[in-house]
């Protein structure tokens, strides 16, 4: 029989231990390791808009790793009818005012950016200072800078950002790729791509500069994109860029109807990128070496489509697998600690070639990036 004095010596040592141990954690340290694991990470939508509607909250019925868990909104009857089509508890909806106390929800893991552009760089700062990971929809800000202080907003509270990209994330994008990653038509010669539709809203953020308005921050980001994952290249500089509207009482002071851009990549690849509110275009041709890799559309919410030499390009999908596939994606990156498939880096990439575009077409002068 085992004495009591070396068994009391020895519980008290493993105490001491364990004791040493903690004072090594940090108390965030120590409420990770009693915290139970989610299967799915709570999302709050910030802005119920269109995007928000009609295609991010059905996304998130289907989703496997995260759920529409809470709503910001200014609006009082949206906010009831939310809670009533969603079952969303009282204590999950919050307005612009008391958004900050979000930080004391568990439910909430991650608050999604749906908001005018010009307004991301305030709300994913404040959601990343309340300890949540955040998404934001494209455009990720109106500059750069602003960009960089949203990452470094992320990364100073260690909170996951990622730019909703959808296509990033869906198959035909991953096929195209794929095939100019791995040179199976042979280096990349030339690009050309257009995005656009028309858009016939006179009073939407879209119209408003101050805002984030204008084609090239919203379908510009898709033609951009293109250029950059059809080419699989970073740009080295702007070569030349036009703007243009043909209904100046919409298109006021300056902004942007429909925008042209030729962009230079390594090895004088050359892309011409065409976005428009005011057409109806989508498409992207890729010349290879070795053949075409021909996209149309290339940037839809479904019915996208491709050929090359070796074949079709085509996973049929309905409406709202890109959402709930992106938002799965990002939600299980979290979930693994691993890094995000879209970062914060990548929206500021395409802002800042987003500021340059406008700056040649500005000055009529070729601008390095």
């Amino acid at each position: 029989m085992e004495n009591h004095t070396s068994f009391s010596r020895r519980n008290i040592v493993k105490a001491l231990a364990l004791g040493s141990t903690a004072m090594l954690l940090s108390p965030d340290s120590l409420l990770a390791a009693t915290r139970q694991k989610k299967d799915k990470l709570g999302v709050a939508l910030v802005g119920l808009g269109y995007y928000s509607t009609d295609l991010l909250a059905p996304a998130l019925q289907q989703t496997k790793h995260c759920y529409l868990a809470g709503i910001v909104t200014g609006t009082p009857a949206k906010a009831e009818t939310w809670k009533s089509k969603y079952n969303i508890p009282d204590k999950n909806i919050y307005n612009y005012s008391n958004f900050d106390s979000i930080a004391n929800n568990p439910d909430i893991d991650v608050v999604y950016v749906v908001l005018p552009p010009s307004m991301h760089r305030e709300y994913v700062i404040r959601a990343a200072n309340a300890g949540k990971h955040v998404f934001c929809e494209k455009p990720m800000a109106i500059t750069a800078q602003e960009c960089q202080d949203m990452i470094d907003a992320c990364r100073k509270n260690k909170r996951s950002l990622a730019i909703g990209y959808r296509l990033h994330h869906e198959p035909h994008t991953k096929e195209y790729r794929r095939i100019v990653k791995e040179k199976l038509l042979g280096k990349v010669q030339q690009l050309n791509c257009a995005a656009g539709y028309r858009e016939n809203r006179t009073d939407h953020w879209k119209q408003k500069k101050e805002m984030g308005g204008g084609v090239l921050y919203d379908m510009g980001v898709y033609a951009i994109q293109g250029a950059r994952l059809g080419t699989g290249m970073e740009p080295i500089a702007i070569v030349s860029a036009k703007t243009s509207t043909t209904r100046p009482e919409i298109y006021k002071n300056g902004l942007d109807e429909t925008t042209e851009a030729t962009l230079e990549f390594p090895g004088g690849v050359l892309a011409t990128i065409k976005t428009s509110f005011g057409e109806n275009v989508n498409f992207m041709d890729i010349t290879c070496e070795k053949g075409q890799i021909k996209m149309a559309p290339y940037s839809g919410y479904d019915g996208l489509n491709g050929s090359s030499p070796l074949g079709t390009i085509h996973f049929p999908y309905k409406l709202p697998f890109q959402q709930a596939s992106q938002m799965d994606d990002d939600a299980l990156s979290i979930m693994q600690g691993k890094p995000m498939q879209v970062p914060g880096e990548e929206g500021w990439r395409d802002i800042r070639l987003v500021q340059a575009i406008y700056q040649s077409a500005r000055t009529g002068q070729r601008v390095s990036v």
